[in-house]
């Protein structure tokens, strides 16, 4: 049963991301989230706020839920740390290389995310923007790697 809670909760947490990106980065918390779109100087980023934001629910969950022995918020903390780690190597490793690991993985689903990414952060600014989600991204990021890697191969 915590297994599966935690996926669920994961696979949630793709929507959360992508909605608190589009209505809450690029809305009411953009002045967080700005320097993340015009490079200041420097290692850290005011951005990087938001990862304490989204770790204080996934601690109290695990820690209510370990505290009154109560499973299944234990599980969805879980399944949000799990994904807040999936985000993190994904962006922060893969995508902005702020860490140098993983530096030259190049398939299919790496180049469809950093693709997408990539148009996420042709906008300067907080309107139009484009590719909010992190680990799904629109179909036709997919469809340009998958042309990309055949050219690649050939």
């Amino acid at each position: 049963m915590g297994i599966l809670i935690i996926f669920l909760t994961f696979c949630a947490m793709e929507f959360v991301a992508w909605f608190t990106h589009k209505y809450i980065m690029h809305g009411l918390l953009w002045f967080l989230h700005e320097d993340h779109h015009v490079k200041t100087p420097g290692f850290f980023e005011k951005n990087d706020a938001f990862f304490m934001i989204f770790a204080f629910p996934s601690f109290l969950c695990i820690f209510l839920g370990s505290l009154f022995k109560y499973p299944i918020p234990f599980w969805i903390g879980l399944g949000i740390a799990c994904y807040g780690f999936a985000y993190f190597v994904t962006h922060d490793v893969i995508i902005h290389q702020r860490f140098k690991y993983f530096t030259r993985w190049n398939n299919f689903y790496v180049r469809a995310i950093r693709k997408a990414h990539k148009m996420h952060h042709k906008h300067l600014g907080k309107e139009d923007g484009e590719c909010f989600g992190m680990l799904l991204v629109p179909f036709k990021y997919y469809k340009e790697a998958l042309r990309t890697s055949k050219r690649i191969k050939t």
